[in-house]
């Protein structure tokens, strides 16, 4: 079985080459910009570019694709992008597992479950939404795994900012009204990587069991790492002006039963190993 990662340079991405090298799964990944480390082969990809991807294909020759890539909220790559990419997979009869987002939502509801259908309110939802309902209604046999705020441990862009903030070194705010279900990168990958390898197909909901504040998570990081976090600066995002929904909640608890990996929460996953640090 051979295993294409779309988006293999970034934060995901390169836990899923390590996995599966790891599991020795044989593995190739694609850079938009600059190659990243693990996959057995390293292939330039542009989602906007139909023959790219075609040349990918051919080359590699994979049994299934994750797209775990990240074109924010570029309608050409995250929106068409996906939807090229579920078009030439389903036609070639290729697996996708399909990477998404709880930005889909709007927040309205007190949670999202598996059969929840997208009500998106930003531009980078909207191009979610887009996309994972490409990938639902042009392969039956394809997985749209969708998931939240993505931690790791210390190089996620969640925890570089609270590492800045905690510094000085950066403007902004944690907000207090703002609530997510974090998921660890290696709990996210393992998970993908059961459904990629099962014959699994259909929505599946890839989030941590605890809903918390961004605050919380950066309270959480900043103690995990021996900051102070009282020089964290707070603040409401409804007060912001920015778009998009406060209270984003990810039920993952039908997805959860189905797979040997546990999806761990934030609490557990952030707790500090050594009060002695």
């Amino acid at each position: 079985m051979t295993v294409l990662i779309v988006g293999g340079s970034g934060f995901l991405g390169v836990e899923l080459a390590r996995q599966g090298r790891s599991a020795g799964v044989e593995t190739a990944a694609t850079f938009h910009s600059h190659p990243g480390k693990g996959a057995g082969a390293w292939h330039r990809l542009d989602l906007r570019n139909l023959a790219n991807l075609q040349e990918v294909l051919d080359a590699v020759s994979p049994t299934a694709v994750i797209n775990a890539s990240s074109g924010g909220a570029e309608w050409a790559v995250t929106a068409e992008g996906g939807m090229r990419l579920a078009h030439v997979a389903a036609q070639r009869g290729i697996k996708l597992i399909h990477v998404s987002s709880d930005a889909v939502f709007s927040g309205r509801d007190d949670l999202y479950d598996e059969t929840c259908l997208p009500d998106p309110v930003t531009p980078y939802g909207a191009a979610k939404a887009a996309a994972e309902t490409a990938v639902r209604l042009l392969s039956a046999g394809s997985v749209v795994a969708r998931t939240s705020l993505i931690i790791g441990d210390g190089r996620s862009e969640h925890e570089r900012l609270v590492h800045a903030l905690a510094a000085g070194t950066r403007d902004g705010a944690l907000f207090t009204d703002d609530v997510r279900c974090p998921v660890h990168v290696g709990d996210l990958a393992a998970a993908l990587w059961e459904l990629t390898l099962s014959d699994a197909a259909g929505v599946f909901h890839l989030a941590g069991p605890d809903a918390v504040t961004r605050h919380e998570l950066g309270t959480l990081i900043a103690q995990r790492d021996g900051l102070d976090a009282s020089l964290l600066p707070t603040g409401r995002r409804a007060d912001s002006g920015l778009p998009g929904g406060l209270c984003v909640r990810l039920d993952s608890r039908v997805t959860q039963k189905g797979l040997a990996t546990r999806l761990r929460g934030a609490r557990e996953f952030l707790r500090r190993q050594n009060p002695d640090r």
